[in-house]
């Protein structure tokens, strides 16, 4: 028998992420999505990985550094894309699920950093 892909990339996408603690995220579903981290070269990528955390362990928001580096709230929109709360797009450059693990990019569109 065949096993499997391990590699699964996905079309649908949670409909918002909104920040509920420093670096962690919630979607529609409440799954919560941890902030890995933010690359840089030219282009803002943050990289995000789908990870469930009870409530317990997810500290308030309150780092004046988290509040003002990641956005606090992205919907989707048309065109696999993401709005921020300061109307940036981000465009979703991968979001794939290996070993039952979802893990997504999104990158600053260039034509936001000019609003």
């Amino acid at each position: 028998m065949a096993e499997l892909p391990s590699k699964v990339h996905l079309t649908s996408h949670p409909i918002y992420l909104s920040i509920s603690g420093p670096s962690v995220y919630e979607d529609e579903n409440q799954r919560t999505w941890l902030h890995l981290f933010t690359k840089t070269g030219g282009v803002l990528q943050e990289w995000l990985r789908q990870e469930d955390i009870p409530s317990g362990y997810i500290a308030p928001t309150t780092s004046p550094l988290t509040s003002t580096t990641l956005p606090l709230l992205w919907t989707l929109q048309p065109g696999n894309q993401y709005l921020d709360y300061l109307s940036r797009f981000w465009r979703i450059v991968h979001h794939i699920k290996e070993n039952g693990v979802e893990e997504m990019i999104l990158e600053l569109r260039e034509d936001s950093l000019n609003r």
